[in-house]
């Protein structure tokens, strides 16, 4: 044995097991270097080697050590361990001490990490360049201080230094609301299956990309240039997929959102439209106390991270917009930087509630620091979060909320996403606040509730009376206090032909929709979750037009396995009940973009690698995904949609794919394979394209895009971005055309079908089925209901005939009166 080789010994007595066999593609792919991995039956964590402790991080889950010969190695306690706050760890050793081997360098209580970790599997893993493990019958019983292998590298005057990777790029932020708590979440949650730290920097402020409330702080705005710095095995791919994230658009909205008028206070806004009477109920909600010091530092630190652990299981996600909001509250739960500051407190001897609400205050004033006001919005998150989980640490079980009366205005200087959430809806007539934000996510749950709602009011509506009649109107920003009978007539009335309205085309929307003159029009839904479909069918959707299978890959480690999707597709498939669905391809690439698909640096992403061409460039994840749906979707239900087709050659490509899956599966029945057009090129050649696909469908937000050369994603070109102008019109109509020659139908799943202004054009475009977001249908089916076709394609051809998508809708607004 050379001098430059060092005898590894078990650290803690167990089962000595492969590295391979660690559940965890981290280390089991050996993205972080070789090893070994022991299941631990002692609770002492020994040196394995001479050397010096390198470093053992305040969570004592970890402990790196340089060994005599130069070698770093790596020994990670449990998986996902980082998350406890070290709660179960207690550190026997500190960073630049020397050490023998077998000298005690953790102590684990193994009962408690193994209650609340994922495993308590131990990989010790090789972290240098230039060696190599050798290692004695990987599969065995050890105990402590066992051989169990050699790390073996060059002698020291021979070996040089191996510079650690680094890698750097710059790049512009492209979204309209910069970054705010979702695309932080995203881009920590890129990282997660990475070896590299990576930070973001931009002038001379930076913040680690792992941590949510660090990256918040940073207060980035659309347009802002930053620094993506990467240090670690996978800097380049790290950097590479937050680079492209960013360029993508952070997976914020396909449309960039109109500016929010935000007055100082004062100035009442509107958060959700509508318009409702009341009576005034304050909210004050009180802080829970919470003890100052704790019981130990140990005991604490697990109860926080029980604690955290409890309230992210309880996040709701009833429906789309509660999940977005639960995906940006988990990665707040699991920040490391949040979480490091509560356990400094604890290390300190103050409780963990303590601990926990001031990391919470200490986060909320560096995002108040921004001056950002969409960030600022967002702080609320933060004490959402922080009451919630102060309330699981003290056990407290009175409601968050109290019971209401019939026809509540609520009053209360802000209120949380978790408060509204807790309310009984059909007992809140409206809701006003002293403080607050139009886009805070309270806002958001309010206007998807429909529940009228004013922020930004100003100190005086805190001291409206108890009980007293109020009119709120959301559309305006106004509360009127103790109407006159007058107006209060008057509100009533409007209210009351609103409601008849509305309940008359809800009672209409589960019949099948016809145009005034007997002809069929279907009107389907936009779906990108179970809660989707149900909420589709309850709103009288005849169909799904448009299944964004995306959800089921973004925001994880790894693509969902074709098991899990087959189980997804064939729920919705169930839930639409012999309706058909449209399942759409994987669609990714451009402002959607997975760790586990790393696409190259792209100039333009919009004009990349997306969509079908990505299916493409990944055959394995088109096939596993075709196997799927086929497997879970009944075939005369099954309508399989493919994005961004540009060519007939495209459509071949993908039905050659689609049959050969078909066979291996034995099926013979046919399965109806249709293509989007979003790109001018398709909808120009719809006619070649039509001969062979089983239908069409435009997707509006996309051919919009490419059609008037602007950046949906560019807040400077966004008001461009106007699908009822006339070179849009004009290349849906080439599509109606293509369709008709040979007798497909054509449909709209865009933005565009929604709008009810917009459905007397497209239908005289040749469009026979409209897919909406839910909420939309009964007004898309009382719109349709009033057309007559031949009317329909006059109007068609006037606004293809316009000069401008201000003056198409100047025609569309007159005919639709």
């Amino acid at each position: 044995m050379s001098e430059s080789d060092v005898v590894i010994h078990a650290p803690f007595a167990g089962w000595l097991t492969p590295l391979d066999e660690v559940p965890d593609p981290v280390f089991a792919e050996r993205m972080m270097g070789d090893g070994i991995a022991i299941d631990p039956t002692s609770s002492m964590l020994c040196a394995p080697a001479n050397g010096t402790v390198v470093a053992i991080p305040e969570t004592a889950h970890a402990v790196t050590m340089r060994l005599d010969n130069g070698a770093e190695i790596l020994i990670h306690v449990g998986l996902e361990t980082v998350a406890l706050g070290g709660a179960g760890f207690r550190a026997l050793s500190a960073a630049n001490a020397s050490v023998r081997t077998g000298d005690p360098l953790i102590e684990v209580d193994l009962d408690r990490v193994a209650r609340s970790a994922k495993s308590l599997i131990t990989p010790v893993i090789l972290a240098s360049d230039g060696y190599t493990l050798m290692l004695e019958r990987p599969s065995r019983s050890v105990s402590s201080g066992d051989p169990i292998g050699t790390i073996r590298g060059e002698p020291r005057a021979a070996r040089t230094e191996i510079p650690v990777t680094t890698y750097e790029q710059t790049v512009r932020i492209k979204a309209v609301h910069g970054v705010h708590a979702r695309p932080a979440a995203r881009i920590s949650a890129l990282l997660r299956p990475l070896a590299a730290e990576v930070s973001i920097a931009a002038g001379d402020r930076s913040a680690s990309a792992r941590s949510v409330v660090a990256l918040l702080a940073l207060g980035l705005r659309n347009g802002d240039e930053v620094r993506i710095q990467g240090r670690g095995e996978d800097s380049e791919k790290a950097v590479k997929a937050i680079a492209g994230l960013i360029e993508s658009g952070l997976g914020e909205p396909e449309t960039a959102a109109p500016e929010i008028a935000r007055g100082p206070q004062g100035t009442p806004v509107c958060a959700s439209p509508g318009l409702a009477i009341g009576r005034v109920v304050q909210f004050r909600p009180a802080d829970l106390p919470v003890p100052n010091d704790g019981v130990g530092v140990n005991e604490e630190r697990e109860r926080l991270a029980s604690a955290l652990g409890k309230a992210a299981s309880s996040l709701f996600e009833g429906s789309s917009v509660a999940a977005e909001l639960a995906e940006a509250h988990r990665a707040l739960l699991e920040d490391p930087d949040l979480i490091a500051d509560a356990n400094r407190s604890i290390a300190e001897g103050r409780s963990a509630a303590f601990a926990w609400r001031s990391a919470c205050e200490a986060a909320r004033e560096t995002i108040r620091a921004t001056g950002n006001a969409l960030l600022v919005e967002r702080a609320a998150d933060l004490l959402d979060l922080e009451r919630r989980v102060i309330s699981i640490l003290i056990d407290d079980t009175s409601p968050a909320v109290p019971e209401l009366p019939s026809a509540t205005v609520l009053i209360a200087p802000d209120l949380l996403p978790t408060q509204f959430v807790a309310f009984d809806k059909s007992r809140l007539a409206g809701i006003c606040t002293s403080e607050g934000g139009p886009t805070s996510h309270v806002a958001i749950l309010a206007s998807s509730a429909g529940v009228p709602m004013i922020v930004n009011a100003g100190p005086a509506v805190l001291d409206m009376p108890e009980g007293a009649t109020v009119i709120i109107d959301g559309d305006r920003g106004r509360i009127e206090v103790d109407p006159a009978p007058e107006r209060l007539g008057e509100v009533q009335r409007i209210i009351a032909e609103r409601d008849t309205r509305r309940e008359a085309e809800a009672r209409a929307a589960s019949e099948l929709c016809f145009t005034a003159d007997g002809t069929r029009i279907e009107v389907f839904a936009n779906l990108g979750s179970l809660a989707d479909a149900h909420d589709a069918i309850a709103a009288g959707a005849e169909g799904c037009g448009l299944l964004r299978t995306e959800f089921l890959f973004l925001d994880r480690d790894s693509a969902p396995s074709k098991e899990e999707q087959r189980q997804v597709y064939s729920a919705i498939a169930q839930t639409l009940d012999g309706r058909p669905l449209v399942v759409r391809t994987l669609d990714i690439g451009a402002d959607k973009s997975v760790p586990y698909v790393v696409v190259g640096r792209e100039e333009n992403p919009a004009l990349g690698l997306r969509g079908i061409r990505l299916s493409f460039e990944r055959p394995d994840l088109l096939r596993a995904q075709l196997t799927a749906i086929l497997s879970a979707v009944p075939a005369e239900q099954c309508r399989i949609m493919l994005p961004m087709i540009v060519d007939v050659e495209e459509l071949r490509k993908a039905r050659e794919l689609l049959e050969r899956t078909k066979e291996s599966l034995g099926l013979a029945e046919p399965v109806a394979l249709g293509v989007m057009i979003e790109t001018p090129a398709a909808a120009m050649l719809a006619e070649t394209i039509a001969a062979e696909a089983d239908f069409l469908s435009v997707g509006t937000n996309d051919l919009t895009q490419y059609a008037l050369a602007a950046d949906r994603g560019n807040a400077a070109v966004a008001t461009m971005v106007d699908a009822l102008h006339p070179a849009v019109l004009r290349l849906i109509r080439e599509a109606g055309r293509g369709a008709l020659a040979h007798g497909r139908w054509v449909g709209v799943c865009g933005g565009l079908a929604s709008d009810p202004l917009a459905a007397s054009i497209l239908i005289g475009l040749g469009v026979t089925e409209l897919s909406v977001v839910p909420a939309a249908i009964p007004t898309i089916k009382a719109a349709v209901r009033r057309l007559r076709i031949e009317e329909c394609k006059t109007l068609a051809e006037r606004a293809c005939a316009a000069s401008s998508a201000q003056e198409v809708r100047s025609i569309a607004a007159e005919a639709f009166q």
